[in-house]
């Protein structure tokens, strides 16, 4: 089976979205990604596919955002959300392929840190971590074992602590 890995272009947006509908079987991630691709949070280059025969079977979304600490001073990073697989292909290793493709072209194109609301088992094989290590917390109440973030640089957080502003796209689905 041979995989592509490579950027999203604009012939590809309505696989996107289809592929996030049957992903998460609902349609909120697939108009998340809609939104986000039409926000100042949007980095052409870090929406990525996987395909395999000509199929999208795979997308990831890296979008910028804030950490704001108690005194207003701002951080940017990265949001990595949303990851999609085709059910067919859940497993497989698609959606880690996916994961290091974007951590990569986020470190080359100077990116500092990622942020991620996932699976507590999932993200730590990429180096995630609670961010709790660094003071970094979710606008949104989840447990802090499933709010993680990983260092793209050394020392990519430090001294950076706070909560964390997504852009308002994430809050109108």
């Amino acid at each position: 089976m041979e995989i592509t890995i490579r950027i999203e272009n604009i012939n590809d947006y309505y696989d996107v979205y289809n592929l996030n509908k049957i992903a998460f079987k609902e349609d909120e991630e697939a108009r998340l990604v809609d939104l986000l691709r039409k926000s100042t949070a949007f980095i052409p280059e870090l929406s990525i596919v996987a395909i395999i025969e000509d199929n999208i079977v795979g997308h990831i979304l890296f979008t910028k955002i804030k950490i704001i600490d108690d005194k207003g001073n701002q951080n940017e990073s990265l949001a990595l959300a949303p990851m999609a697989v085709s059910p067919n292909y859940q497993k497989s290793g698609i959606g880690g392929q996916l994961i290091k493709k974007g951590l990569d072209k986020a470190r080359e194109m100077n990116f500092k840190s990622v942020i991620v609301l996932g699976h507590e088992k999932y993200y730590p094989k990429f180096g995630f971590e609670p961010t709790t290590k660094w003071g970094i917390t979710s606008p949104y109440d989840v447990p802090t074992n499933v709010f993680m973030g990983l260092e793209l640089v050394d020392d990519g957080l430090k001294n950076v602590s706070g909560i964390v502003q997504y852009a308002k796209e994430f809050d109108k689905v």
